[in-house]
C-alpha cells in the first residue's frame, strides 16, 4: 500500500497543478480495506504530496463513520478535511464533537451526510455548520443540485439574517 499511496500523491498533484489556480480536494482516493490501513495510507498520501510541494487536499469520507473514527483521523493527522456524516453520528451531541474536533485540529470540517435526508435534517445541519464554524455544508437532501443548495442556503441566509437583527437591536 506503501508504493500505491507514492503512486497516488504523484498523479493527484498532477491534477492539482493541472486544476491551478483551483484548490483541488479529492474524497477518498484510496480504499484500504480497514479504519487502521485508510489511516495509515492517507498518512502516507499527505506526506507525500506534501513531499511535492501540492496543495491538493485529501477528504476522509470512508472508515471515517462514528465519533471514534473521526478522533482516529484527527489524532492521526490523516486527512486535510473530516467529513463529518451527519446521519452516522447518532446524535446532534457527536456531531457537534466531531466539527470542533476537526476545526480544533486545523482541519476543514465538512458537515455533510447523505443525499436521502429530510428537509429537516438539513435544515438542523445548516445550523450545526454554522454553530461549529464547518468550513462547509453538504447541499442536501436530493441528488439535484437546485434542491438541497436551497433548501440550505436559504436556512443558512434566513439565520444570518436573525443574528443580524438581533445585533442591531442591542443597545
Amino acid at each position: 500500500m506503501a508504493r500505491l499511496a507514492g503512486r497516488f500523491a504523484a498523479y493527484l498533484a498532477e491534477l492539482g497543478a493541472i486544476a491551478h489556480p483551483y484548490d483541488l480536494a479529492i474524497e477518498h482516493p484510496i480504499d484500504a480495506g480497514s479504519r487502521e490501513a485508510q489511516i495509515a495510507t492517507f498518512r502516507r498520501l499527505r506526506d507525500g504530496l506534501s513531499a511535492r510541494g501540492s496543495g491538493v487536499r485529501i477528504v476522509v469520507d470512508e472508515w471515517c463513520n462514528t465519533l471514534d473514527d473521526v478522533r482516529a483521523f484527527v489524532d492521526a493527522g490523516a486527512a486535510d478535511v473530516i467529513h463529518v456524516k451527519t446521519p452516522d453520528l447518532g446524535s446532534i451531541g457527536n456531531v457537534v464533537t466531531a466539527l470542533l474536533l476537526a476545526r480544533d485540529a486545523g482541519l476543514e470540517a465538512y458537515c455533510g451526510g447523505t443525499c436521502n435526508e429530510t428537509d429537516r435534517s438539513a435544515q438542523v445541519s445548516a445550523h450545526l455548520a454554522m454553530a461549529c464554524e464547518a468550513t462547509q455544508v453538504l447541499a442536501k437532501p436530493g441528488m439535484g443540485v437546485d434542491e438541497g443548495l436551497m433548501i440550505v442556503g436559504n436556512e443558512m441566509a434566513r439565520t444570518a439574517a436573525l443574528v443580524r437583527a438581533r445585533e442591531a437591536a442591542r443597545p
